[in-house]
C-alpha cells in the first residue's frame, strides 16, 4: 500500500514540484496550501509523513508543527524552508521536527529525508508492538495433545488471510491464541487492533468501531477513527462477538461483506482491507435459536473455527502453567518462589471453572500471602478432590455431579449437555445418525453440538 505524503506549503510552484517527485518515487502526496488545511485534513484522513514549510500566512510552520506533535506524536514532520538558519533548524528539531530542508529542495535530499522518516517511524511502531507483546504475550504453554492441537491449527490458519472464530469458556486464553494468530501472520508488522464487545455501551459501539466526526453526538469533540479505520491492512479482534445487540450486529455484518463503512456523522464512504479475528464463551448456534444472534453474521465470520480447550482437559499442563506464572511473579518483584509435589497435586485435582486465569490469579494470590519461598498445598486454601462449592455437612454439595457444583447456569447447562452427550455417543459407538435418534434432535444440530462443546467422537 503506497504510503501517503502530506505536502503543506503556500507556494504552489513548491507544492507542484514535490507533487511530482513524491509520485515519481510511488508515494501517494496530498497537497495543501496552508497549516490549517493540513490539521483539518488530518482530522479525517490519514498520512503517514508530513513535508511542512515553516514561513506561511495564517498559522506559521513553527505553530503548526506544536499542534500537530500535540494530536498526532508519532506522525514524522519534515520542516522545509527559504529561509532557513540554524537557529530554527535546531528549534524545529527540539520541538520534534524529524529534518530540516532548505529550499529549494533537491531530488536526492527530499527523498532521503521521507525514507528515513518513514523508516524511523516503522522501527518506532514495531518496537511498541513488541513491548506491548512482551507484556501481553505469555504464549500457549503446555505439552498436552490438546494444546498440541491448538498449535497445529494457529500455525495451519495463521499465515492465511482467512478470517477465525475462536470459541472457549471464560479464562481459557482466547486473547492469548489471536495474539499467536497475529504473530504468526503476515500482518505482523502491524499492531492487531481490538475491541471487547462486551465492555463498550451500545451507544458508543458505532462510534468505536467506525469512528465518528467532529460535532456528530455531544461529547464529540473532535474527529475520531474506529476501530475498522485503525485496523486496514492488518487485524482486528473482536473479542466477546455473542455480547453484541442485534441492532449492532446488522450494521457490522454489511461492513464486513463490503470493507466499507461511514463514519458516525458522516456521510464518505471509507474502504478498508481487515482481516477479522472473533472470540466468544457463548454457544452461538444456541443463541441463533434464541433469537439473540444472526445466523448470517455467524456464517460469515465462521470461516475457520478454533476451539480452545479448558484447563480440567489438559490438567497435565498445569506445573508448565504455574511455572511459566511464577516466572512472571519473579519479574515482577513479588519474589522468586516454588510449588512442592502436594501443592501441584492440589492444583490438578481441581475443577477449575475459571480455568488458566483462575490458576493465574490462584498462583499470583499464593505468592503474595505466603511468606516462605516453597508454597505447599495447605497455603493453597483448596478444598481436597477440588471440594467445588464446599459446603459444610448440612447441605453439602461436594457429592453433588460436576453441574450443579458450577455457580454459572449456562456454564452448569454447557457441563451437562457435554457429558450427556458424550455418554450416549459412546453407547452407540460414535454413531452421530442413531444418537441423534436417541436423544431427539436433528443430525445437523447435533453435529453443530459436537463441534460446539468439543467432545471427541470415537468411531
Amino acid at each position: 500500500m503506497a504510503k501517503t505524503v502530506l505536502v503543506v506549503d503556500d507556494e504552489k510552484s513548491i507544492r507542484d514540484s514535490l507533487e511530482g517527485i513524491l509520485s515519481d518515487e510511488g508515494f501517494l502526496p496530498v497537497t495543501v496550501d496552508s497549516a490549517e488545511k493540513a490539521l483539518k485534513y488530518l482530522e479525517e484522513e490519514q498520512a503517514d509523513l508530513v513535508l511542512l514549510d515553516i514561513w506561511m500566512p495564517g498559522m506559521d510552520g513553527l505553530t503548526a508543527l506544536k499542534e500537530l506533535k500535540s494530536r498526532h506524536p508519532m506522525l514524522p514532520v519534515i520542516m522545509i524552508s527559504g529561509h532557513g538558519n540554524i537557529e530554527t533548524a535546531v528549534k524545529a528539531t527540539k520541538m520534534g521536527a524529524f529534518d530540516f530542508i532548505e529550499k529549494p529542495p533537491s531530488y536526492d535530499k527530499i527523498m532521503v529525508a521521507v525514507n528515513n522518516g518513514l523508516r524511523i517511524s516503522r522501527l518506532e511502531e514495531e518496537n511498541r508492538i513488541l513491548r506491548s507483546k512482551a507484556v501481553k504475550q505469555q504464549g500457549l504453554t503446555g505439552n498436552s495433545p490438546a494444546i498440541q492441537q491448538l498449535r497445529h491449527q494457529i500455525e495451519r490458519v495463521a499465515p492465511t488471510s482467512a478470517w477465525v472464530l475462536i470459541r472457549g469458556e471464560h479464562g481459557t486464553g482466547k486473547e492469548v491464541v489471536a495474539q499467536a494468530i497475529h504473530q504468526m501472520s503476515t500482518a505482523v508488522r502491524q499492531p492487531m487492533i481490538e475491541l471487547n464487545c462486551a465492555a463498550i455501551p451500545e451507544e458508543l459501539i458505532e462510534s468505536e468501531l467506525f469512528g465518528h466526526e467532529k460535532g456528530s453526538f455531544t461529547g464529540a469533540a473532535s474527529s475520531k477513527r474506529g476501530k475498522f479505520d485503525q485496523a486496514d491492512g492488518g487485524l482486528l479482534f473482536l473479542d466477546e462477538i455473542g455480547d453484541m445487540s442485534l441492532k449492532t450486529q446488522a450494521k457490522i455484518l454489511r461492513i464486513l461483506q463490503e470493507q466499507k463503512f461511514e463514519r458516525v456523522g458522516g456521510g464518505k464512504t471509507i474502504s478498508v482491507d481487515v482481516r477479522v479475528l472473533a472470540a466468544t464463551n457463548k454457544d452461538l448456534e444456541m443463541e441463533i435459536e434464541q433469537g439473540s444472534f444472526r445466523a448470517d453474521l455467524f456464517y460469515r465470520l465462521n470461516v475457520v473455527p478454533i476451539n480452545v480447550p479448558p484447563l480440567r482437559e489438559r490438567l497435565e499442563d498445569i506445573p508448565l502453567l504455574v511455572a511459566d506464572f511464577l516466572g512472571v511473579m519473579a519479574r515482577k518483584g513479588l519474589g522468586e518462589k516454588t510449588f512442592d509435589g502436594s501443592a501441584l497435586q492440589a492444583l490438578v485435582r481441581h475443577r477449575w471453572p475459571g480455568n488458566v486465569r483462575e490458576l493465574k490469579n490462584l498462583v499470583e494470590r499464593a505468592v503474595i500471602m505466603t511468606p516462605a519461598r516453597v508454597i505447599s498445598a495447605d497455603d493453597l486454601g483448596l478444598q481436597p478432590e477440588g471440594g467445588g462449592a464446599g459446603r459444610d455437612s448440612t447441605g453439602s454439595t461436594s457429592e453433588w455431579p460436576e453441574m450443579f457444583q458450577e455457580r454459572n447456569f449456562k456454564e452448569a447447562r454447557r457441563i451437562f449437555e457435554r457429558e450427556f452427550l458424550r455418554q450416549r455417543l459412546k453407547e452407540n459407538d460414535g454413531n452421530i445418525t442413531q444418537t441423534a435418534e436417541e436423544v431427539g434432535l436433528e443430525r445437523s444440530h447435533l453435529h453443530k453440538k459436537v463441534k460446539s462443546l468439543t467432545i471427541e467422537v470415537e468411531e
